[in-house]
């Protein structure tokens, strides 16, 4: 089973690209170090307030690739320097 994920998070300090992806970068390797997930930006890469990542698990039982999507969706709406408007969520 193969969940999909994507997340579309509005930074509002962010300034400037630099700023953005400085945010985004931190919250990448966090995730890909405590998240048995794949993620990466997919969407939005020039511009400074807005981003969409995608999440990809793995595993032979869609209740436990959905439990890491959900985990790790979980961690990165924790982070207080942005905030998710918008996610989708698919199996395949």
């Amino acid at each position: 089973m193969i969940v999909y994920a994507e997340c579309t998070f509005f930074i509002p300090m962010a300034g400037s690209l630099k700023e953005k992806r400085s945010v985004l970068k931190r919250m990448l390797d966090r995730t890909k170090n405590g998240y048995n997930v794949s993620i990466a930006e997919v969407d939005h890469q020039n511009l400074w307030q807005k981003a969409t990542v995608a999440l990809v698990a793995t595993a032979s039982i869609r209740d436990a690739a959905e439990g890491e999507i959900r985990n790790a969706i979980r961690f990165l709406e924790s982070n207080p320097e942005w905030e998710m408007i918008d996610y989708t969520l698919d199996y395949y």
